[in-house]
C-alpha cells in the first residue's frame, strides 16, 4: 500500500530537513521523476562535488529543459550551496530543491541557507492521518512510524539497522565524536530523559562522562534532527516555574529501542513517556504541515503541577496533558486545572486511552487515537 504524504510542497525552491528514512528522496522521486538529481550520498558524486563544487553550474547549465533541480543530503558538501546561490539568481525559472538530514555542518560553515531565498520544510515520520485505517497505536507505541522502520517486514530488526546504520554511524562518518562507545552508553542513558526533564549532570554521572560532553552529545542528536529540546511556557508567570526543559526523541520506536527494559523496570512508565512522545511527533507534523505558526512548550511549577504540551502560536493556544491509562482520577486534572486558572484563555486537553469524549469542568477530554488521527479538529 503507497501511502500518501501530507507534505505540502513550497511553489519556491526550498530546504527539505528530516531524519533519514523519513522518506525525504521517496517523495522527491515521485513528485519529479524528470528532475536533475543530484545525490551526494553516492560515493562518486561525493567525491566530486566536494573538490569541485563549481561543477554543479556546469551541469545544471548543460541541462537547460531541467526545471527541477534536486541536491540530495547537501550537507555533505556545504560549499555547494554558494553556486546554488548564484543559480538561483541565473535561472529564476528554476525550482531548486536541497534536502538535508544534519544541519550542523551548514551552520558551521556559517552558512545562512541562501539568505532566506528558500524555504525550510520537514519531513517527518508516518501520522496517523496519513496512515488512516492502517493505523494501529500499539504498533506505533512498540515500533514508532518511521517509514523505513514501518515499510520493513522485520520492524524489531529495521530498528535496530536505524540505530547502526543512522544513528551511530552518522555521528561517526560526521566526525562528530571520537569516541563511540561514550556516545552509545549516552544513547542508552538519554533515553530515560525521553518525556522527562533534562539533567544534563546526572546523566554524565551515569555515563561517567564530563557536563559538556553530554551537552556535545544533545547537541549532536539535535542537528542530526533526532531529538528535540521542549522549552518551559513562561509568557506572562503567575507561579515560580521550572527551567529545564524536556528531552525527546524525534520517534517513539527509536526512544523504545534504545530504553533499556527488564524486569525491574516500570513498564507503565515506559509506555506513559512512548505516549507522550507519539503525541509530541503528531504535534510537530501537525504544526508544519499546516504551516501554523505557532511553538510547542510545556509548563511546570515548583510545586509539581505539570502540563505536557502548549502550543502557543498567533491564533492557537492550547494545552495538552497525555495520560495512558483508561480511567482518569481526580488528580490527573491538577496540572490542567491549574494552568486554566493561570490562562483562562487557554483551550484545555486531556489525552487519555479510553473510548469516550467528554467535557469537564473546561476540559476537553479525548480518546488519545482519535485525537492523533484528526488533531486540526481539536487544537
Amino acid at each position: 500500500m503507497r501511502i500518501k504524504r501530507a507534505f505540502v510542497f513550497p511553489e519556491n525552491s526550498f530546504f527539505l530537513f528530516g531524519p533519514r528514512g523519513t522518506g525525504k528522496s521517496t517523495i522527491l522521486k515521485e513528485t519529479f521523476p524528470d528532475a536533475l538529481y543530484i545525490d551526494l550520498l553516492k560515493n562518486e558524486e561525493f567525491r566530486v562535488y566536494s573538490s569541485y563544487p563549481e561543477k554543479i553550474g556546469e551541469v545544471v547549465a548543460a541541462n537547460k529543459d531541467k526545471k527541477v533541480v534536486i541536491v540530495d543530503e547537501i550537507q555533505k558538501v556545504p560549499d555547494i550551496l554558494s553556486q546554488i546561490h548564484l543559480m538561483m539568481e541565473l535561472y529564476r525559472e528554476k525550482l531548486f530543491i536541497m534536502t538535508g538530514s544534519s544541519a550542523r555542518k551548514l551552520k558551521k560553515e556559517g552558512t545562512n541557507l541562501l539568505g532566506g531565498r528558500a524555504y525550510k520544510k520537514t519531513m517527518h515520520p508516518f501520522t496517523a492521518s496519513e496512515l488512516g485505517s492502517e493505523f494501529n497505536l500499539e504498533q506505533a507505541l512498540e515500533f514508532g512510524l518511521i517509514p523505513v522502520v514501518y515499510d520493513s517486514g522485520d520492524k524489531n530488526e529495521a530498528l535496530n539497522a536505524y540505530i547502526d546504520l543512522y544513528v551511530r554511524e552518522e555521528v561517526m562518518m560526521e566526525g562528530l565524536t571520537r569516541n563511540i562507545g561514550n556516545f552509545s552508553r549516552f544513547l542508552e542513558s538519554v533515553s530515560f530523559s525521553h518525556g522527562s526533564q533534562l539533567n544534563i549532570s546526572n546523566i554524565a554521572r551515569d555515563c561517567q562522562i564530563e557536563r559538556k560532553t553530554v551537552e556535545s552529545y544533545i547537541n549532536i542528536l539535535e542537528d542530526l534532527l533526532l531529538a528535540h529540546r521542549v522549552p518551559v511556557f513562561t509568557k506572562k508567570a503567575q507561579r515560580h516555574l521550572s527551567t529545564h526543559p524536556k528531552f525527546y526523541f524525534f520517534d517513539t520506536g527509536l526512544y523504545r529501542k534504545l530504553r533499556p527494559s527488564g524486569p525491574l523496570d516500570n513498564t507503565g512508565e515506559i509506555g506513559g513517556a512512548a505516549l507522550e512522545g507519539l503525541v509530541f511527533q503528531h504535534l510537530r507534523a501537525f504544526l508544519d504541515h499546516r504551516s501554523i505558526d505557532s511553538k510547542i512548550y510545556f509548563w511546570r511549577t515548583k510545586s509539581g503541577n505539570e502540563v505536557d504540551f502548549v502550543v502557543y502560536g498567533k491564533d492557537v493556544f492550547t494545552a495538552l496533558e497525555v495520560k495512558s491509562s483508561v480511567n482518569l482520577r481526580p488528580k490527573d486534572f491538577n496540572g490542567l486545572k491549574a494552568f486554566g486558572e493561570d490562562y483562562e484563555i487557554s483551550k484545555r486537553i486531556m489525552l487519555y486511552r479510553g473510548k469516550d469524549k467528554l467535557f469537564k469542568n473546561g476540559i476537553m477530554i479525548i480518546p488519545v487515537e482519535e485525537f492523533l488521527k484528526k488533531p486540526e479538529e481539536f487544537i
